[in-house]
């Protein structure tokens, strides 16, 4: 198991290389307890555990709890659990206009003095800096770059190279604004006009088996799952790190749901890392219940 402990100052961009390492594989847990460190390693440890990449964030969030922080690593060192820890920073400065964008209050700061939250924030990570294996100064980095920087130092051979991101939608809410590929599946029989399945959504088995009784639908599939073996390598190719595909039928329900969850599935099989969303289902429920038209 690989582990890697993310902390440093609040605003230093904790979120952004949590997100990072997120995109390069990792299982990530925000804002984790010190006190839990070392029994969720053990979990992770394990040899039918799901995962052998896992990333946590530990801060000054936590409170007192946080004071264990360094117990904890010490403990992760006698059970003889590899990790690294990467310690976020930035100036005073820095941190001051970041804070005064965002609008957001500093942990240690309740009372609106950030000035002397973000002083007394250093002072309490102090201990922790000093163990760091990585020490990023964020001051000058855009969230890009950070994410860039985090990238070069995790990303491995193992690491998956682009993340298939798998979007449903209805057409009558618009296309996703950051789609790279839109497959219009309303050509194929639609379950809205079978009444037991009209309340359901393209997660049920039901509707699933009703889309794929077709053999229009069952070479649609089939045909979308060739494409995107093709073209997937071509964009890792080029560097591409990560590739929306839009499925979109009427209210983004049934059909596309049930197509998206179809071609995850076999990309996984093919060994690509894959995120899905489905953007419209809860959309198109309420309006169903509304008496609109899937």
């Amino acid at each position: 198991m690989e582990l890697v402990v993310v902390t440093g100052l609040s605003g230093a961009g904790k979120t952004q290389a949590i997100h990072a390492l997120e995109d390069l594989g990792f299982f990530c847990v925000d804002n984790l307890p010190p006190a839990l460190l070392a029994p969720f390693a053990a979990l992770c440890r394990q040899a039918d555990s799901p995962v052998r990449r896992v990333a946590v964030v530990m801060d000054v969030r936590g409170g007192d709890w946080f004071d264990q922080a360094v117990e904890a690593l010490q403990e992760l060192d006698r059970a003889g659990v590899f990790y690294r820890i990467v310690f976020l920073e930035a100036s005073d400065e820095t941190l001051v206009k970041r804070f005064k964008e965002t609008r957001r209050r500093h942990p240690l700061a309740p009372q609106g003095r950030l000035l002397e939250g973000i002083r007394a924030e250093r002072q309490r990570l102090g201990a922790l800096r000093g163990r760091a294996h990585v020490i990023l100064d964020t001051s000058e980095l855009s969230p890009k770059q950070l994410r860039e920087r985090i990238a070069q130092l995790w990303s491995g051979p193992e690491t998956p190279r682009l993340i298939a991101h798998l979007v449903s939608f209805g057409f009558r809410y618009g296309l996703p604004a950051d789609a790279d590929l839109v497959f219009d599946v309303r050509f194929l029989p639609n379950p809205h006009y079978v009444p037991d399945l009209q309340p359901l959504t393209g997660l049920d088995d039901r509707v699933r088996e009703y889309v794929l009784r077709w053999p229009s639908a069952r070479r649609l599939l089939q045909q979308l799952q060739e494409l995107l073996d093709f073209l997937l390598p071509q964009y890792i190719n080029e560097g591409k790190t990560q590739l929306t595909v839009a499925v979109g039928c009427t209210g983004g329900q049934h059909r596309s749901v049930v197509i998206t969850e179809a071609l995850a599935a076999h990309l996984r099989n093919q060994g690509h890392r894959v995120l899905v969303e489905h953007r419209d289902v809860e959309r198109s429920l309420a309006d169903r219940g509304r008496g609109k038209r899937g």
